[in-house]
């Protein structure tokens, strides 16, 4: 579940999780390598309710590159905002400043790293209305980052102030079922408060396993996952709603196991300011369904603007539904190596990971950890020169070196959080042949034991765990080196996977970790 802290950051929408970025090891100031790198800001538009204490919001930021960045500087300008809104700390107000009325400069002391898929909660700030504010205000806050060596960029995001209201999400709903079955739950929305709501959107972020066994025209999917519902009809003070949501185990899901779903309603304007965000990241919505609209029906009493509404109690706005999936279903995950020749002083690329052989579809991405943990031996008479910025170099019993640091003889590699049945996930490692050696061979495991989350060690056929990476084999170039000797293609993309990470853009951050770090991976069906 969300601590009460997570929530009210993703009330302001446009937050990206709270993953502060980790200051490692001390950096050397930027190089000119360094300085050819762009960084990147982004703040979603927020919409708040007139009279109440605001919203709690912060930037997200990147880089084009992985970058380890001085004396980070992130500066909001809301002079467009004058009389309308202020914007303040929510913490470390001790490293910010006000230089001039309007502007807040908050400079971090650390060593900052920051990479491109971005990450918030670094300086977030509350967005509160003035006493002055009325229903139809908004402007403008300017946020800008910038970073000793590197030039400042700047994104300018809308502030709309609004009727405050009040959306309560019903009761958590649970659920057990086999693999396949079909299930219907209820979806449950009141109004509390004093206010006629105009309006709501109900949000869901749904683990693989729980897919929507009907499709409506006012509601949005991405393939078979159900991503938000619109109503229409106005809500009435003290009065709550409900609608049934017609659903299906995965016949792929993990068995036994547990899928967990939640549901996030907005009022229309806050779902305007939280589509603009997720398309900003280059993800989607979905598309609506093509059977008849999905209505919600005066349920009873209550369970819990003239131009705009935003919510003035979002803790109360999530509800959400565990899944019990009973049965067995489980998985076989191949190891998957290469065969690669050359001759001395060649550098080759060797194609290494794993396979999901079926039939269960593995799904970590609510915790964000690897479906299984991979370790990849290099061949001797070589030397990896090129590696994948998820394996670091093994230097002993729970040491080990940095991610994507060439040299070394031993690597162990985090995978993705995700992989259907009939998938593969590969990486490319460079070697450099140093000296041939006929049948040079390492190795490629998967499943190997580590303290560290995530993982797979429920195996149906732990004898496919290990595959060969061989140079220069005997007799010519060989093929993939898996298990079953097949041709492995590295091409295309995985939907499935990518409808995954829509559904954590969906969520804002509910996972805690909405834009992982990209990787030199490749996914194929």
């Amino acid at each position: 579940m969300l601590t009460h802290s997570t929530r009210r950051r993703l009330a302001g929408l446009g937050v990206a999780g709270a993953l502060i970025a980790a200051v490692a090891t001390p950096a050397t100031p930027a190089s000119a390598e360094e300085s050819e790198i762009s960084l990147g800001v982004y703040f979603g538009d927020t919409t708040i309710a007139a009279g109440s204490p605001g919203k709690i919001d912060s930037p997200i930021l990147f880089a084009s590159s992985t970058v380890v960045v001085h004396d980070l500087t992130v500066r909001y300008d809301f002079t467009g905002l004058a009389g309308k809104a202020t914007v303040t700390p929510e913490y470390d107000a001790d490293y910010c400043s006000t230089p001039e009325p309007n502007v807040l400069v908050c400079t971090d002391p650390f060593e900052v790293e920051l990479y491109e898929g971005g990450f918030g909660g670094l300086y977030s700030v509350v967005i509160a209305p003035t006493k002055d504010a009325k229903d139809g205000d908004e402007g403008t806050v300017k946020v800008s980052l910038g970073a000793t060596g590197y030039t400042a960029v700047t994104h300018e995001a809308r502030v709309r102030i609004g009727e405050g209201v009040d959306l309560a999400a019903g009761p958590e709903t649970e659920h057990s079922g086999k693999p396949g079955s079909s299930f219907t739950v209820p979806l449950r929305v009141g109004n509390p408060g004093e206010t006629v709501a105009k309006g709501a959107v109900a949000v869901f972020y749904n683990d693989y396993g729980i897919q929507a066994d009907k499709q409506y025209a006012n509601c949005t999917y991405e393939g078979s996952w159900l991503r938000t519902c619109h109503f229409d009809r106005s809500l009435e003070p003290r009065t709550s709603y409900v609608a049934t949501l017609p659903y299906r185990i995965a016949k792929d899901a993990f068995a036994p196991g547990f899928d967990y779903g939640e549901i996030l309603w907005l009022t229309p304007a806050e779902f305007e300011d939280y589509e603009a965000y997720v398309k900003s990241r280059g993800a989607t919505i979905g598309k609506p369904g093509t059977g008849g609209e999905l209505l919600l029906d005066e349920a009873g009493p209550s369970i819990a603007a003239r131009t705009f509404q935003a919510d003035t109690q979002p803790d109360n706005n999530w509800s959400s539904l565990g899944v019990t999936v009973t049965g067995k279903n489980s998985t076989d995950l191949e190891a998957v190596g290469d065969e690669v020749s050359g001759a001395k002083g060649d550098e080759v690329v060797a194609t290494v990971g794993f396979r999901n052989n079926g039939p269960a579809t593995l799904d970590y991405g609510r915790s964000g950890s690897s479906v299984t943990n991979m370790q990849v031996e290099i061949p001797n008479g070589t030397s990896a020169v090129k590696v994948p910025d998820n394996c670091s170099p093994v230097r002993g019993e729970n040491e080990w070196g940095e991610p994507g640091e060439p040299g070394a003889s031993l690597y162990r590699c985090y995978t993705s959080w995700f992989i259907k049945a009939g998938d593969a996930e590969t990486m490319e490692f460079g070697l450099r042949i140093d000296k041939v050696v006929p049948n040079a061979t390492g190795e490629v495991k998967v499943n190997v034991a580590c303290q560290c989350d995530g993982g797979f060690y429920a195996d149906l056929k732990p004898a496919n765990d290990v595959a060969k990476l061989v140079v220069n084999p005997s007799g010519g170039q060989g093929g993939d080196g898996g298990g079953d000797g097949g041709e492995l293609p590295i091409t295309g993309a995985n939907t499935v996977l990518i409808a995954g990470v829509g559904g954590v853009l969906l969520a804002a951050g509910v996972a805690g970790f909405v834009l992982a770090r990209r990787r030199r991976t490749h996914f194929t069906a």
